[in-house]
């Protein structure tokens, strides 16, 4: 088959949507979280997300849901702390620790297909149906327009937080709706690269561009084409090793 048999096809059509969707969402969120050193809380968000994900499936069969409730309990656990990374850090690593254990625990309960508790860990891009690609449409506007609103004080709040405070920014509220769009986007990525590999969406590409510039807008850019290029290629790539997740060819890439 071609290139654009492939292309015509639904499935990989609808892959090809939810791998940018997804590269965008990442790729703008990205710097925000080198900038506020927040790469271990996404590695905390994704495994509450694979514990919340473990808990959906065997309750509701609704694995989605289930992952953005557990990366909300990390998220929500980080906006309190606030700006305290060494209090933030450890109780993220409890967090972590605990709820990847009840979500292994939760998994072995689980006794459907296999494959239902394979996509967690390692996501399923080809997979991805058409009702999955409208919850992604709308994390992605959304999560788009409310960084759009936060752009100026997230940034100020970031790069000095206690000017920003004395300067009127509400850096406490600010911080919490910014975690709070981390994890939309940690669920969201799941989807596609599965919970194991949440970092390499959400990370890589910022941390790639961030030894390239330090001008936040052209970071930005960076980020997202560095996300793009990444998760459209490992799909293209997947496309040739169908047995291969594309997951993985999307990690591989951003390394």
């Amino acid at each position: 088959m071609t290139l654009s048999d492939y292309l015509s096809d639904t499935f990989v059509q609808n892959a090809l949507i939810a791998a940018t969707l997804v590269a965008v969402t990442a790729g703008l969120i990205g710097p925000f979280v080198i900038i506020r050193d927040l790469a271990f809380a996404v590695h905390g968000a994704a495994e509450l997300a694979f514990t919340g994900a473990a808990a959906g499936l065997l309750v509701a069969n609704n694995p989605v849901l289930g992952a953005l409730l557990g990366s909300l309990v990390v998220a929500t656990a980080i906006g309190l702390l606030g700006d305290r990374p060494r209090e933030r850090n450890s109780a993220i690593g409890v967090i972590l620790a605990f709820g990847l254990g009840v979500g292994v625990y939760l998994l072995s309960l689980y006794t459907g297909f296999a494959t239902a508790a394979t996509n967690i860990l390692f996501g399923q891009l080809f997979g991805v149906s058409r009702s999955q690609i409208n919850l992604l449409i709308i994390v992605a506007i959304a999560v788009l327009m409310t960084m759009t609103l936060l752009y100026r004080p997230l940034l100020f709040a970031s790069v000095d937080p206690d000017v920003a405070l004395a300067r009127g920014v509400p850096t406490r509220l600010v911080g919490l709706l910014f975690v709070y769009l981390l994890a939309l986007t940690v669920t969201e990525a799941a989807q596609i690269v599965g919970t194991l590999l949440v970092l390499s969406l959400a990370i890589t590409p910022a941390a790639a561009a961030a030894r390239l510039t330090a001008r936040t807008p052209v970071l930005i850019a960076l980020s997202i084409a560095f996300a793009l290029i990444a998760a459209d290629g490992g799909l293209l790539l997947g496309l040739l090793k169908p047995h291969v997740k594309a997951s993985v060819f999307i990690s591989a890439i951003k390394a």
